[in-house]
């Protein structure tokens, strides 16, 4: 003979298996393991220049952030960062990838390659997304808020001031002459408005502006030509 306790005992399984067989979610959730959690260094970075080489951006991030994450005084940390850098930059994720490279400048300043990590931090800035209305309207870089250029520029200067022998020094010096008249066409788009609206001191002031900052430029000429045209007009 069996006692009470015997089936109380036998409830109280019949209702855990219960709990548990309603709760199977949670092994579908909770117990699916990480394909790369045995792998080394050398594999992860291996199969991360694979994704690169692939174009598949998203997944080599992921696999370099794993690599830094788990071996961050490794010899393949610091080109893991720079590649998450770079893979934000080709995603078009520009905040992103100035945030990386911003990160990699300091925790590795005297890296043998930081010139391209300050390059790539400028081509961020220069390539900034202009959305969806941006790129229906083929907008000019000259129409565009001056804050991505001028930080595109400064970028750029750093490059230039620091490694002036540097591979992509050439470029940037080209790149930032490029950013240098679209400001200088900018200021001369704001004299030209206020000229059509017949606001002819601020067209005068603007022009000034053009041809006191950006004595060197093609907007020059132009402001000149503004300039004289509004004081007849007053």
């Amino acid at each position: 003979n069996r006692g009470p306790g015997h089936w109380w005992s036998r409830l109280a399984l019949l209702l855990a298996a219960s709990v548990l067989a309603s709760c199977s979610w949670i092994n579908v959730d909770f117990g699916t393991k990480d394909a790369t959690a045995n792998w080394d260094a050398d594999k992860l970075y291996a199969e991360a220049r694979l994704e690169l080489s692939n174009g598949a951006w998203q997944k080599a991030r992921e696999l370099f952030q794993k690599l830094e994450s788990r071996y961050p005084f490794g010899r393949h940390a610091q080109q893991a960062l720079m590649e998450i850098a770079y893979t934000y930059y080709k995603e078009g994720e520009t905040a992103q990838a100035i945030q990386a490279a911003d990160r990699f400048i300091r925790q590795y300043p005297n890296h043998p390659n930081i010139d391209y990590v300050y390059y790539l931090k400028g081509l961020a800035s220069f390539n900034e997304d202009l959305g969806v209305i941006g790129r229906l309207l083929n907008q000019d870089i000259s129409e565009r808020d001056a804050k991505a250029a001028r930080e595109a520029f400064d970028a750029f200067k750093d490059l230039v001031n620091r490694f002036p022998e540097s591979r992509y020094a050439e470029d940037a010096r080209a790149r930032m002459r490029f950013l240098v008249n679209a400001q200088a066409q900018a200021e001369l788009n704001v004299a030209k408005f206020y000229y059509s609206r017949k606001a002819y001191l601020a067209a005068i002031q603007r022009s000034q502006t053009v041809v006191r900052d950006f004595q060197r430029t093609p907007a020059v000429e132009e402001a000149l030509s503004l300039m004289a045209r509004s004081y007849e007009a007053l």
